[in-house]
């Protein structure tokens, strides 16, 4: 019988955690890919590292096997690197390296998946504020960020009669493992980045589960950017 699935990469934790939550309770067949299993009841998972050339031929029998019954597929691609950098630090290795994992691994998903991809599906980055302005100390990410709200937009007009929409979601600033590490886990920088927001608290994931359901199921979305971000004050 044919089945509607999630493909969602970074379903280990965070938003693409939630996201796979949500998905299977809106009875998706849920494939997960990400170095760590997420031991989510019901999600099928591949073991892969996007950093690493060549993941995509790895995982690719796997996965074509499993999509031969998909009637409809929603590609997310959730999974991200965020380093610690700026014009004078950044290394040639780590550019590389986050744009594998932020947009090259995105395209080598999309490339593997398409043939699968009937009318009805769709591919949703997992942009970011940062996908259409720029902070400090975050070059080889805010690079890759921007360079996936221009993926997306690629993807809208290759794609155009095909009946597959895309959208970039840029989420604020999420509740995140991520954004803990990034900051030291330092509560007081957390709490001074919530008060940046108009809502004076950081985005749950789950609701930025919702706003991706949302973006995949509407393909009057098609190539827009979605800023998800509870309002963020400027100066």
């Amino acid at each position: 019988m044919a089945q509607k699935f999630l493909v969602i990469t970074g379903a280990s934790r965070g938003i693409g955690r939630a996201t796979a939550e949500l998905f299977l309770a809106a009875d998706y067949q849920v494939i997960n890919i990400s170095r760590r299993d997420p031991h989510l009841e019901g999600v099928r998972h591949i073991s892969a590292d996007l950093a690493v050339i060549g993941w995509a031929e790895a995982v690719a029998d796997k996965l074509k096997h499993w999509l031969v019954a998909a009637s409809e597929i929603i590609i997310i691609h959730s999974a991200g690197l965020l380093l610690k950098d700026n014009i004078e630090t950044v290394s040639s290795e780590d550019l590389h390296r986050v744009m594998q994992v932020n947009v090259i691994a995105p395209a080598e998903l999309n490339q593997l998946i398409l043939p699968s991809m009937a009318v009805g599906s769709a591919i949703i980055y997992v942009g970011s504020t940062l996908s259409e302005k720029a902070v400090a100390n975050s070059c080889s990410y805010v690079t890759s960020k921007h360079a996936m709200v221009g993926m997306m937009r690629a993807n809208c007009q290759d794609l155009s009669g095909k009946g597959i929409h895309t959208v970039c979601v840029c989420p604020g600033f999420t509740e995140t493992e991520m954004l803990s590490d990034h900051v030291g886990g330092s509560q007081e920088i957390l709490a001074d980045i919530a008060s940046g927001v108009t809502f004076n608290r950081l985005i749950e994931p789950s609701e930025m589960a919702a706003t991706l359901k949302f973006a995949a199921e509407n393909p009057v979305m098609n190539g827009s950017i979605m800023h998800a971000n509870l309002g963020q004050i400027e100066s």
